[in-house]
């Protein structure tokens, strides 16, 4: 079984309570439809677990398929130096069919960032970077497509519905 390289770390964007027993992690493509739809299975779990559960999210752009991918990512990253990645991220899901540079303003905009902080930070190649590492990471624990899940480290190989994930999360 493929374990997640590297664990869940300050490097990452991360939800819930830091000590939960349970911590999932997602390799997501902002433009990946199956991400899409796993995307308020996973919300409603984290309402669901509460405490129980840490929620990490690592991109993972299929760019081949998936052109905006890397600019969404990019874009949350950008939204996370103001403290709205969470925010981008939700709105970005609720958006994916209509991805564009100018969608991803209008996205941002939402968010109440800084706008022109956002498209400066956009232009950042540490931004790019992040994105290639958490790339990297998916690439050395066994990632092959999106959405991948971790649970506690290792991979988990069903389905993305809520019932299945939900199942496998509280053993």
């Amino acid at each position: 079984m493929a374990k997640l390289t590297p664990p869940p770390g300050p490097q990452d964007h991360a939800r819930g309570n830091e000590g939960a027993p349970v911590t999932l992690v997602e390799y997501g493509d902002f433009q990946c439809p199956h991400c899409g739809h796993a995307f308020p299975a996973v919300e409603d779990i984290i309402q669901k677990m509460g405490n129980g559960l840490r929620f990490v999210y690592r991109h993972f752009p299929l760019s081949a398929s998936h052109p905006m991918a890397k600019a969404a990512a990019i874009a949350a990253e950008a939204a996370g130096r103001q403290g709205k990645f969470w925010e981008m991220h939700h709105l970005i899901f609720k958006n994916q069919d209509q991805l564009s540079p100018e969608t991803l303003f209008a996205i941002a905009q939402k968010t109440g960032i800084d706008l022109k902080q956002f498209s400066n930070d956009i232009q950042d190649p540490a931004l790019e970077e992040k994105v290639d590492a958490d790339f990297e990471s998916g690439v050395r624990s066994g990632v092959n497509g999106t959405p991948s899940f971790f649970i506690n480290g290792h991979k988990y190989n069903g389905s993305y519905d809520e019932e299945s994930l939900m199942a496998s999360l509280t053993f």
